[in-house]
């Protein structure tokens, strides 16, 4: 009885094991899959950022400045950190009346080709007008 007893145990041992063994082998299969996704992902993504023309931030930054200007909203698109502050601290100094100067830029930014904004606003880095 004994001896069934263990052989038993011994079974279940050995089954538990192999389980415990496949599991572990898949889950390093789904973590090396995982792995190898993002990094794919990763290089996708850098290269979508670096084939964009600066379209999306030309109309994005001209439509901001155009709603929201008051804000600088337009300024920190386009990483304009400084003289976003620099719009805000003016617009509030001046009761909203120096928010005619993103209405104007928002018009130039939307007016200009994608070429000549890219070239100005985000190569140049012209910052006002």
């Amino acid at each position: 009885m004994n001896n069934e007893k263990d052989n038993l145990g011994d079974d279940l041992k050995n089954k538990a094991s192999e389980a415990f063994d496949a599991a572990k082998e898949k889950t390093e299969d789904f973590a090396e899959d995982a792995k190898e996704s993002f990094q794919e992902f990763t290089v996708e993504a850098k290269q979508t950022y670096q084939e964009m023309n600066g379209e999306n931030k030309k109309i994005l930054a001209g439509i901001l400045a155009l709603l929201f200007g008051f804000f600088g909203v337009h300024k920190f698109i386009l990483g304009y950190t400084k003289e976003g502050i620099i719009q805000i601290i003016i617009s509030f100094v001046t009761c909203g009346v120096a928010s005619i100067i993103p209405f104007i830029e928002g018009i130039i930014y939307l007016t200009k080709t994608d070429e000549e904004f890219y070239q100005m606003y985000q190569v140049n880095k012209k910052p006002w007008f």
